[in-house]
């Protein structure tokens, strides 16, 4: 599951969708003329660009934690993990990204290492921005334990895809046993959404609430780093 190997303009779960828009497109045009033309490209264009999967850079460096996901970091706290991660019960530091929907859909995985922990459940759909969309929401939970030389090598991180009020399919193409690289591609969260990060006990964010992020390429935490909790301020 190389990047070089599914690297795309459009995301292959984009495409049934953007064969509809076209269909309803030429609709439009033949009820309504220049109008429907216009009205069709604008949907035609916003379904492609909803489907985007752009290629991304991803610092390499071992220890890295690397956003998931692209989006604006609406929570960072400590509390009990998503129980289908199977992490225990001890708080851990959970990053929140909430995905509107002009955001690229596409989630990566945050570090190198092994899948260990896949489990679907289904749920509710309320706005993913809500601290309860993390405890009632429909969600796609992924485990992986890190690898690489830096001392949390063996440490397990949490990755769960949580739909939103419009999201209503997560999709999600890693089983356990899977080996991937940090910044790979693992899966997709349909029009609107949100994208949780546990930590591994002790390890200390180094991105702030507020700020923006882009999935294969912000760094979201540093094994290696020892820092404090950074602040941030609109400017």
């Amino acid at each position: 599951m190389k990047n070089a190997d599914i690297t795309t303009l459009l995301h292959p779960a984009g495409r049934p969708f953007v064969a509809i828009a076209a269909v309803l497109a030429l609709l439009f045009i033949w009820l309504f003329g220049t109008a429907g033309f216009f009205v069709g490209l604008i949907l035609v264009s916003w379904v492609v660009y909803f489907f985007r999967d752009p290629p991304r850079t991803t610092p390499v460096r071992a220890g890295l934690v690397i956003a998931p996901a692209d989006g604006r970091v609406i929570m960072i706290k400590q509390v009990k993990p998503e129980a289908d991660l199977g992490l225990g019960e001890e708080e851990l530091t959970r990053i929140s990204i909430f995905l509107n929907v002009f955001d690229v859909h596409v989630n990566r995985v945050p570090v190198d290492g092994t899948i260990t922990h896949v489990r679907y459940r289904a749920g509710k759909f309320f706005n993913a921005s809500l601290d309860k969309a993390s405890e009632d929401n429909e969600r796609n939970a992924v485990a992986m334990t890190m690898e690489g030389e830096h001392p949390y090598t063996g440490q397990t991180i949490g990755v769960v895809q949580i739909a939103g009020l419009i999201a209503r399919r997560i999709l999600c193409a890693v089983q356990p046993g899977h080996k991937l690289l940090a910044g790979e591609r693992f899966g997709l969260i349909r029009f609107g959404s949100r994208t949780d990060v546990y930590l591994p006990r002790g390890m200390t964010p180094l991105v702030c609430v507020g700020q923006r992020t882009i999935g294969g390429e912000t760094v979201l935490a540093d094994a290696q780093a020892s820092e404090a909790p950074r602040k941030g301020e609109v400017r």
